[in-house]
């Protein structure tokens, strides 16, 4: 959601590249720029103004540090400021050390509360060993109790309701309920409203007085800009709210919410709703969200994804296959299965870093993991393990099999071939090309993707260097960023694409144009 505001900041810091020192007059032109930035993404008003000259006073109150460029101090001193901004770091939900805590969770229609209730149940439980109660009080929506009744079934999740009597005292019965049964955690599914009300606020006042809970919790759509803001700044006025959770990161929204929520209502940011799915709900931390803002990406957070999708053993093993020049269209395959586990595409390269000024500019396609995935199946055993017998009459039955052009298949190869390549520079340039194949997998142990060691999650990481190479291998080292659109379906000509069939069909013209002419001599 912040690829419009990461590639707007990366104008405002290109501003300020080659200068020789931080002055009044370039930070005043960086700063105008990154004003202009944050007010086209939704920040409120009075936060521009507080943050920009919070920046200010940082970047020319810095002592200018020999070596280092002047626009990457201006960088350190916006990084800094967004997180004081949106801190702070160590904000949590409060447990009770005795008796059920309870969780009562508001928010306006639509911005996702029951679905938000689940997914906290499900990381409390998977994250925290909670035992979690689900109870379904918002009885104004229709099927909302059912809702929570099906997605509680698919966690294993139980979930409260009784018929005939009003919220308040269902949320007062599901908590003796969960105190009777041993459960320590009760998140309250209350009603919502189209928009803020005095009905919708005596009503969640009224449960909150009868329930007691330990935490208040506003579930805000990310989405709908600054509304969030001041919907939050009411139910805060009234509920003395403990935190937020913001729901619909993966949308199209600007990300002034995420920036100016915390400054104005005063309430940290707990969780962040990243997509539909059950598992996409992520611990809040503003070091990270100012780092994938300013197109740093989340290396932190692709680990964590990583470790809890993909089998370290499995990655290290598809990592060193490809550094030491073992690797097939049998290990691609197997890398790409694994890729397919961390999520969409867009929110993965989006932490990746280096990738977020980039992503405005990508239109990535996950249908297009389908169409790569028939074209390897299409393959037998033997020409994944040797694709130099792939001939021309082989690629024309792969395709066929896959259901796509010849095309589709020459550019697998071609990526192929480039992620090779590229492996092979890294083995040249990373480990040294008189290094003996154990010596090579020794010094691989604990090797992250940058070449960096590791304590936890190098393997992980490693596993994931080939990532460019489905790209379109337009990488390596030093090589720019990868073609993402070659593979992915986000460039000028996706495979399969209208491009694509007319050059094939220009290409059987000139063949048969070339056949007759042999005919006539």
């Amino acid at each position: 959601m912040f690829e419009t505001l990461t590639s707007r900041l990366g104008d405002a810091f290109s501003s300020l590249r080659g200068k020789r020192e931080l002055t009044e007059e370039n930070v005043d032109e960086g700063l105008k720029a990154v004003r202009a930035a944050l007010l086209e993404a939704d920040v409120h008003f009075r936060v521009t103004k507080a943050f920009v000259d919070r920046v200010r006073e940082e970047a020319l109150g810095a002592k200018l540090v020999a070596g280092v460029d002047p626009s990457d101090q201006f960088v350190h001193a916006v990084h800094t400021a967004l997180v004081e901004l949106m801190g702070p770091e160590d904000a949590r939900l409060s447990f009770e050390k005795s008796g059920p805590t309870v969780i009562l969770m508001a928010g306006l229609q639509g911005a996702g509360k029951t679905t938000t209730c689940a997914k906290l149940a499900r990381h409390l439980r998977d994250k925290h060993e909670r035992r979690p109660l689900l109870v379904a009080a918002d009885i104004k929506r229709p099927a909302a109790v059912e809702q929570l009744r099906v997605l509680g079934k698919r966690l294993g999740v139980e979930v409260f309701h009784e018929e005939g009597i009003g919220a308040p005292e269902v949320c007062r019965r599901g908590v003796a309920h969960a105190r009777a049964r041993g459960l320590d955690t009760v998140l309250l599914d209350t009603a919502g409203r189209l928009h803020v009300d005095e009905e919708l606020m005596a009503e969640v006042a009224e449960i909150a007085a009868a329930t007691k809970p330990t935490n208040q919790v506003l579930v805000v759509d990310a989405m709908t800009g600054q509304d969030a803001v001041r919907s939050a700044q009411e139910f805060h006025d009234r509920l003395s709210l403990t935190g937020v959770i913001l729901t619909k990161l993966d949308g199209d929204a600007r990300g002034g919410a995420a920036v100016s929520l915390k400054e104005v209502t005063g309430c940290p940011i707990l969780f962040l709703g990243t997509g539909e799915k059950i598992e996409d709900l992520d611990a809040f931390s503003a070091e990270r969200m100012a780092g994938r803002i300013l197109g740093m990406g989340d290396v932190v957070g692709l680990v964590e994804t990583a470790q809890e999708n993909i089998d370290e053993r499995e990655a290290q093993a598809a990592y060193e296959k490809m550094v030491l020049g073992s690797f097939t269209l049998e290990d691609m395959l197997a890398q790409l299965r694994m890729i397919r586990k961390l999520g969409p595409m867009k929110k993965v390269l989006g932490m990746m870093p280096g990738m977020g000024g980039l992503m405005d500019q990508v239109d990535v396609d996950d249908r297009q993991m389908n169409r790569l995935d028939a074209l390897f199946t299409s393959m037998t055993p033997k020409e994944r393990l040797h694709p130099e017998i792939l001939e021309m009459s082989r690629r024309r039955r792969i395709a066929r099999g896959a259901g796509q052009e010849v095309s589709a298949v020459n550019d697998l190869l071609k990526s192929f071939k480039a992620m090779k390549q590229v492996m092979k520079q890294m083995n040249k340039l990373g480990l040294g090309s008189k290094m003996g194949a154990k010596g090579k997998k020794e010094a691989l142990r604990g090797m992250s993707a940058d070449g960096e060691l590791a304590a936890d999650g190098g393997g992980l990481l490693g596993g994931l260097g080939g990532l460019g190479g489905l790209f379109g291998g337009g990488g390596g080292p030093g090589g720019g960023p990868p073609d993402l659109g070659s593979l992915l379906g986000g460039g000028p000509r996706p495979m399969g694409s209208s491009a694509t069939r007319k050059r094939g069909s220009k290409r059987k013209k000139k063949q048969k144009k070339g056949r007759k002419g042999r005919k006539r001599r």
